[in-house]
C-alpha cells in the first residue's frame, strides 16, 4: 500500500470528542486513505509523528480574512496556528454582491481592515464572480463564505436610515437567493454597524426567509452585547425560529462591567430556545479585550451616507456638539460602547497615516494629554478626521468568568473574529488584536493544558467537527477515511500563544505540521509555500 504522504506514530484526536487514540495516517489524492497500524505501507512523504498530536484542521467560525484574499492570500497567521479553514463574510461585511452605483460605499466601509497603503479594486458584482475571482488567488487556506446582510443593503440602498420599500426588499432578497445559489453558506449581520443597525427585525426574516430555502444558516454580531444583550440574543433567536433557520451568535460575550455576570441570563436565553426546538449555538474567542472600528464608538445617526460623511460631520463644530451630546447622554436602543466601558478601556489600535503611527497602542485620554488636546472627546473626533475615520481599536471590555462559561457552554464553538497577518511585509501594521495570531493555541496552552477549563478532546470538537456541522462542511472537521486531510500536529506540551497586546505580531509555539488538502503548508513549524486551499461552497 503506497500513500502521497504517511503520518505515523501519531496520537489521534479524532475531533468527534472521544478520547485519543494511536494510530497512523496515509494521505492519497489530498483525502484520508486510511486510519490505523500502516506499518507496511510505503509513502511518497512519511513523517514520524511520536510524541505529537493529530486534530483535524482547525476552522475558525468566526473570521475576517476575505477582507485582505486580494492582497494576502497566503494567510500565515491563520496557518500558524492550525487553522485550514475559514468562514468568512462575518457581522454583516462581505466583499459581494456589489452595485456600481453603491461600490464606493461598500470599499470605504471596509477599508479601516485593508492594510496600510492598499486600496481594494472591485472587478465583480454578483458572488459568483467573487468567488471565481477568489479562486484564481492562489489560496494557502480553505475559505468559506456567508453573504454579508450591510453588503446586501449597501448595493440596495446605500447607508440610508430607513426600512426598505417593498421592491428594494425584493432585490435584497434576489441578492442573497444569488449568493446562495453561488455557494454561500448563509447570511450574516452586523447590527451595530452601518448600515445594519438601520434595518428592523422584519427585513431581516424576511432575508432568512430566502436562506432557510437554501439550507443555510444565519450568524449575526447581535444589536447589543452590553446593557442591550438579552433584547439582542432574544432578537437573533426570533428570526432563526420565525423562519426555521439555524442562529449563530457570533463572539458571544457581555461587554461592559455593569453588564459582567450577564452571560449566565444570556445562555439560558439559548437553552430555552434549544428546548422549544430553535437550532441556535454561539462562538467566542479566549480573550478579554475586542476590536473593532473606531467610528463605532459614535451614534447611528452620524454614519448615514457612509464614512466620507461621518467625516464631515466631525469637521463641524455644531455636529461635534451634537455627537459628544449624544455619546454622553445615549440614544434608545443604541449600544453606547463608551458609556459602558469608558475611555481607559478603549485603545487605538491601527491608524492608516505614517503621522499618527506612534498613537497606536494607546487609550484616547493618553492621545489627548500626548497631543494636548482639552480632552478624549476632542481626541477621538480629530484623529478620525485625519485618519478619514479609517481606525481601529481595542475594547477591554469582559470578565474572565464570562469568558470561561461561554467557553464551556454545550452551543459553544471557537471563532477568532480576525483577518488573516503576519510580522513583517503588507499585513504587518498596527497592534492587532493577539486573538490574530493566538486564538487557537491559546485555548491549547492556557484553558486545555494548564487551566484545565476544557478537556483536550472537548476543546478539538469546538475547533473541528462542531463548526464543520455547523457550516455545512460535510467532508471536513473529523479524521475519517474519505474525509479531506486537513491536518493540525502540535505538541500538547509546549503549544501557546506568545502574541500580546503591547507585542502582537508574534507567531504561537508548538504546532509542528499543518495540512491543507493533503498537502504540507507548515514543516516542522516553518512555510512552505505550498497553496492547497479551496473555496468551499455549500452544497
Amino acid at each position: 500500500m503506497r500513500f502521497d504522504l504517511l503520518l505515523s506514530n501519531a496520537r489521534i484526536v479524532n475531533g468527534a470528542g472521544n478520547p485519543w487514540f494511536r494510530a497512523d495516517i496515509g494521505v492519497t489524492n489530498g483525502r484520508i486513505a486510511q486510519v490505523g497500524r500502516l506499518t507496511a505501507a510505503d509513502a511518497a512523504h512519511v513523517i514520524d509523528v511520536e510524541g505529537l498530536f493529530i486534530a483535524p484542521g482547525f476552522i475558525d467560525a468566526h473570521s475576517h480574512t476575505d477582507l485582505v484574499l486580494p492582497f494576502y492570500s497566503g494567510v500565515e497567521s491563520t496557518l500558524r496556528q492550525g487553522v485550514t479553514t475559514l468562514i468568512t463574510g462575518n457581522c454583516g461585511i462581505s466583499l459581494a454582491p456589489v452595485a456600481p452605483a453603491t461600490k464606493d460605499l461598500l470599499v470605504k466601509s471596509v477599508s479601516p481592515h485593508l492594510p496600510r497603503g492598499v486600496q481594494l479594486e472591485v472587478s465583480w458584482s454578483t458572488f459568483h464572480e467573487y468567488l471565481r475571482y477568489e479562486e484564481a488567488l492562489g489560496l494557502a487556506a480553505n475559505i468559506g463564505h456567508l453573504v454579508g446582510h450591510g453588503t446586501v443593503r449597501t448595493a440596495v440602498m446605500g447607508f440610508e436610515d430607513r426600512a426598505p420599500s417593498v421592491a428594494e426588499l425584493a432585490r435584497m432578497k434576489r441578492l442573497v437567493a444569488e449568493a446562495l445559489e453561488a455557494g454561500a453558506l448563509g447570511l450574516s449581520t452586523g447590527l451595530i454597524y452601518p448600515p445594519g443597525l438601520y434595518a428592523g427585525t422584519a427585513e431581516l426574516i424576511e432575508l432568512a426567509r430566502v436562506v432557510a430555502r437554501y439550507g443555510g444558516i444565519y450568524a449575526s454580531h447581535i444589536r447589543g452585547e452590553g446593557k442591550t444583550l438579552m433584547e439582542a440574543v432574544k432578537e437573533a433567536i426570533a428570526v432563526g425560529e420565525a423562519v426555521g433557520l439555524p442562529v449563530e451568535i457570533s463572539h458571544h460575550k457581555a461587554s461592559g462591567r455593569p453588564y459582567w455576570g450577564q452571560t449566565v441570563a444570556s445562555l439560558a436565553l439559548i437553552d430555552v430556545a434549544r428546548r422549544r426546538g430553535v437550532d441556535v449555538t454561539c462562538d467566542q474567542y479566549p480573550y478579554l479585550a475586542g476590536m473593532t472600528s473606531l467610528a463605532t464608538l459614535l451614534p447611528p445617526w452620524a454614519h448615514e451616507g457612509g464614512l466620507d460623511q461621518l467625516v464631515e460631520r466631525l469637521r463641524s463644530p455644531e455636529e461635534r456638539r451634537r455627537i459628544r451630546q449624544d455619546m454622553e447622554a445615549g440614544l434608545p436602543g443604541w449600544e453606547n460602547i463608551l458609556a459602558t466601558n469608558g475611555w481607559d478601556n478603549i485603545r487605538v489600535s491601527s491608524v492608516r497615516t505614517d503621522e499618527n503611527r506612534g498613537l497606536e497602542g494607546h487609550t484616547l485620554a493618553e492621545i489627548a494629554d500626548i497631543r494636548m488636546q482639552p480632552d478624549a472627546y476632542t481626541a477621538l473626533f480629530d484623529l478620525l478626521v485625519e485618519e478619514g475615520g479609517e481606525a481601529t481599536m481595542l475594547l477591554f471590555s469582559m470578565s474572565e468568568e464570562d469568558v470561561r462559561r461561554v467557553m464551556t457552554h454545550p452551543a459553544h464553538m471557537v471563532g477568532s473574529d480576525s483577518w488573516s497577518v503576519a510580522p513583517s511585509g503588507i499585513m504587518s501594521g498596527g497592534k492587532p488584536h493577539p486573538r490574530f495570531y493566538g486564538t487557537y493555541p491559546r485555548i491549547l496552552g492556557t484553558y486545555v493544558r494548564e487551566d484545565g477549563v476544557l478537556t483536550l478532546e472537548d476543546a478539538i470538537r469546538r475547533m473541528t467537527s462542531f463548526p464543520a456541522r455547523r457550516f455545512g462542511l460535510r467532508d471536513r472537521g473529523l479524521i475519517l477515511k474519505g474525509m479531506w486531510a486537513d491536518l493540525t500536529i502540535f505538541d500538547a506540551e509546549t503549544i501557546r500563544d506568545q502574541a500580546s497586546y503591547a507585542d502582537p505580531h508574534r507567531y504561537p509555539e508548538g504546532i509542528e505540521y499543518v495540512v491543507v488538502n493533503g498537502q504540507l503548508v507548515i514543516e516542522r513549524g516553518r512555510n512552505t509555500g505550498i497553496r492547497a486551499g479551496k473555496v468551499l461552497r455549500r452544497t
